[in-house]
C-alpha cells in the first residue's frame, strides 16, 4: 500500500541517458558501492533507506542516493513513511553490459 507523502517525490534518470563517466563515477564511492552492494543482495522494495549499514548521516545517504538515481541505478519510492528502493539491475545492465558484474565482486581478483 502506496500513501501520500510530505516529501516530493525522487527524480529517477534512466540509465539509457546516463553516460559512461557518469556511472563511473557514481560507482567509485565506498558508501555508494556498499549501497549497490546491499540492494543486490536484497529483494526489490525491501530496503529502507534507513536500513543500510553506512558511516554517513541522513544527509550525505540522502545525497548518495541523489547520485544513484541520477546514474540510473537505483528507483526510489515512498512506502508510507519510507522510502524504499530497488537496483535497477535489468536496465542498467542493458545500458552497461557487464559492469555491474565486475564492480559487485568482492574480490577484484575474481
Amino acid at each position: 500500500m502506496t500513501t501520500a507523502s510530505h516529501r516530493a517525490a525522487p527524480q529517477h534518470t534512466h540509465p539509457d541517458d546516463v553516460p559512461v563517466l557518469t556511472a563511473l563515477a557514481a560507482l567509485a564511492d565506498p558508501v555508494r558501492l556498499t549501497l549497490v552492494r546491499e540492494l543486490a543482495g536484497s529483494d526489490a522494495w525491501s530496503r529502507a533507506c534507513g536500513s543500510f549499514d553506512v558511516p554517513v548521516g541522513k544527509a550525505a545517504l540522502s545525497h548518495h542516493f541523489a547520485v544513484l538515481r541520477a546514474a540510473g541505478l537505483v528507483e526510489q519510492r515512498d512506502q508510507g513513511p519510507k522510502r524504499v528502493n530497488r537496483l535497477r539491475r535489468p536496465e542498467f545492465d542493458t545500458r552497461f553490459p557487464g559492469l555491474l558484474d565486475l564492480v559487485l565482486r568482492r574480490d577484484p581478483q575474481e
